[in-house]
């Protein structure tokens, strides 16, 4: 059985971790510890000791940090929904299961994946796309996440511009930022510069929302698909602006 000292033979690496990095070793060793029993944040803080009589723990002036910094990486993923406590007492006491997220991360090796979607901050995301959005990310639906994001800046340029619901695509965005006629054009701004923006929409809106409607994408990254949604979200500002 893997311990603690045997991932991470050196006590500056574990204690260097971030939580969420130090989260997967801590995981790894739960599950392997786990069976069908619960597991306890002291079955693994004893690899930190190691055996009495050897030299297999850690050195005796970093145990302290060693003991913090897995503290830390236990209560990320209980925080996560990664660990929860076992019904009753036990749970009371500090005993686990792992969720049936966890167990689909660890079956499907993906807990890279699953801890740069947590991390990805909701507010950055348009209100009118925030919680389903931000759900299909953290779920590792990156394609859905991303066409209903670029569905809805199509949805929104064509109520703000009162267009038909036969007006879709990129024909739409040139004819709503038309830097001439188009609704949603500021007349204000230099013409190069509304010319851009018509650009940018109907480019963002062919490369990101229009080959989801017609044939099956694949995005294996997550902060790929992060930074997608993020660009949907600041078209859809734009729009609400020129409303």
């Amino acid at each position: 059985m893997a311990t603690l000292t045997s991932l991470i033979s050196d006590v500056d690496v574990l204690v260097a971790l971030a939580p969420e990095e130090l989260a997967e070793v801590v995981l790894r060793l739960a599950h392997e510890r786990l069976q069908n029993n619960p597991v306890h944040l002291q079955s693994i803080a004893s690899d930190i000791h190691g055996t009495p009589g050897t030299t297999d723990g850690y050195p005796q002036n970093r145990k302290r940090d060693a003991e913090l910094a897995l503290a830390e990486a236990w209560n990320w993923l209980s925080v996560q929904g990664l660990l929860i406590p076992q019904p009753g007492t036990n749970g009371n006491n500090g005993w686990m299961f792992l969720s049936r997220r966890a167990r689909t991360v660890m079956a499907n090796n993906t807990f890279k994946t699953y801890a740069r979607s947590v991390a990805f901050p909701k507010a950055l995301l348009h209100p009118s796309i925030a919680d389903e959005v931000w759900l299909d990310i953290i779920r590792g639906d990156l394609e859905t996440a991303v066409f209903k994001s670029f569905r809805a800046v199509e949805i929104a340029v064509r109520e703000a511009g009162n267009f038909s619901d036969t007006d879709i695509g990129t024909p739409l965005m040139r004819k709503a930022f038309d830097k001439t006629t188009g609704p949603l054009s500021d007349q204000q701004q230099p013409e190069a510069e509304r010319e851009a923006l018509a650009h940018l929409f109907a480019g963002a809106i062919g490369s990101y929302k229009n080959p989801h409607s017609h044939r099956t994408v694949t995005i294996n990254d997550a902060t790929e698909a992060q930074e997608m949604v993020i660009l949907a979200s600041h078209l859809l500002r734009i729009v609400d602006s020129r409303r």
